[in-house]
């Protein structure tokens, strides 16, 4: 037994040996792309002042959920800057941002072709109990050995980490479609592409939204943990926090963190809610 684990050790460690010296160019190229959209997101979040980034998400807040969650979100986004730790909080809404959209263009088609597909379906289900049960902070060591550290190694952890939700409930979702529909879409002789899309898609949606909602969720999760590759945002500064034991800056991370958190999951359970 021993020996097996040895040569399995072996040959992973030179799996990845090869691989950073054979398709080097393969990585730096993927590098470049994460780390150009995670800038681009970066960029826009930091480009106007930080009061106009909290009045907006307070008109949305208002918007969706009514005046209380308004002000309250806006005035969390004005704490995060009093606290000095309005740069890393947009750098980790930025991550968060980047790493849900790779997710969800990922993970959104695989999980309606899994839906339509039960062979599929059957097939990516311990796939994705794998990635469910697996340590999160077990998907940085592969990246940092082919990419190092930096935004791209974190995005690519979190995006693996947060499409399991979204294949699962996309494909629940076009599955529970109410038999009496789908027959009755037969009967006046729907298309396939008219009974997806005026009846399979509009009895999923809602599941779609949950989705979403839990992908956003296990990519903050994952982002934080993240803090520990250089990521930057406020994972990072939590982890240079507890090496200094700063704990005053570790509390306002933390705060600041559940701000977002909680601004982004009470918004995508509104959407959800009223589709």
């Amino acid at each position: 037994m021993e020996s097996f684990v040895t040569a399995f050790d072996t040959t992973v460690d030179d799996a990845l040996f090869w691989l950073s010296d054979h398709a080097a160019f393969v990585f730096d190229g993927i590098r470049a792309l994460l780390e150009g959209l995670y800038d681009g997101i970066l960029w826009l979040l930091m480009l106007p002042p930080f009061w106009v980034v909290a009045v907006i998400s307070g008109l949305i807040g208002w918007r969706v959920l009514g005046t209380g969650f308004g002000v309250v979100g806006a005035l969390g986004l004005i704490a995060c800057a009093a606290m000095g730790l309005w740069p890393e909080t947009m750098s980790t809404l930025a991550l968060v941002v980047a790493a849900t959209a790779i997710a969800l263009a990922v993970g959104l088609p695989l999980g309606v072709l899994a839906g339509l597909i039960p062979r599929l379906d059957g097939a990516l289900t311990p796939a994705l109990d794998l990635i469910q049960t697996l340590p999160p902070y077990i998907y940085l060591l592969p990246a940092i050995a082919l990419m190092g550290y930096g935004p791209a190694t974190a995005l690519i952890a979190t995006v693996i980490v947060a499409m399991p939700p979204a294949i699962r409930l996309t494909s629940l979702g076009i599955r529970q479609t109410r038999t009496e529909f789908l027959e009755l879409g037969d009967a006046v002789g729907a298309s396939r592409a008219q009974m997806f899309f005026k009846i399979r898609l509009p009895f999923a949606v809602p599941s779609i939204m949950a989705g979403i909602n839990q992908s956003l969720m296990m990519a903050f999760g994952m982002v934080v943990i993240a803090g520990i590759v250089g990521s930057g945002g406020l994972g990072e500064t939590i982890y240079s926090a507890i090496r200094t034991l700063d704990i005053a800056t570790s509390i306002n991370a933390s705060i600041a963190i559940v701000v977002l958190t909680m601004l982004l999951d009470r918004m995508t359970q509104a959407a959800a809610r009223t589709k």
